[in-house]
């Protein structure tokens, strides 16, 4: 690897504000702000949305089996078949 061109590999605290929650992952994301969480300080960064609050993660969310165009267009028009001749 060349050196002095890639960015500094840290661990980061990220902060889940819809939740609060944290999580301390390994990233090049860079940030002005810290805060000490057990005893260590790191680089601080605030996010929306997370696994610990996102819909599909949590189960709140609701999966609509839905028809595709082609199945929709068949289930329509299936009568006109029927009606020639």
């Amino acid at each position: 690897m060349k050196p002095n061109i890639h960015p500094d590999y840290q661990l980061v605290a990220f902060h889940d504000t819809s939740v609060d929650k944290y999580f301390i992952v390994g990233s090049t994301i860079k940030t002005d702000r810290t805060i000490e969480l057990d005893g260590n300080t790191y680089p601080y960064f605030p996010i929306d949305v997370s696994s610990a609050s996102h819909p599909f993660y949590t189960g709140k969310q609701k999966l609509v089996a839905s028809d595709g165009r082609v199945a929709q267009f068949n289930r329509r028009f299936k009568n006109l078949a029927s009606k020639k001749g």
